[in-house]
């Protein structure tokens, strides 16, 4: 575990709500890992950000 940082999703919990929105579980599987990705990022740039007082574009 890193202390103040985003690791990663529940992909079961990410999983379940795609299903229970309606998506079709193949193209969420298929679909969540790159969103995950990008989210982890963007969001850790922007705690990032915070602690240093620097907010990144």
């Amino acid at each position: 575990m890193a202390p103040g940082a985003v690791i990663g999703w529940d992909m079961g919990a990410a999983l379940a709500l795609a299903q229970a929105l309606g998506v079709n579980a193949l193209i969420a599987a298929e679909l969540l890992p790159e969103i995950e990705a990008v989210m982890v990022r963007k969001l850790n740039e922007q705690m990032e950000g915070r602690s240093t007082g620097v907010t990144p574009i």
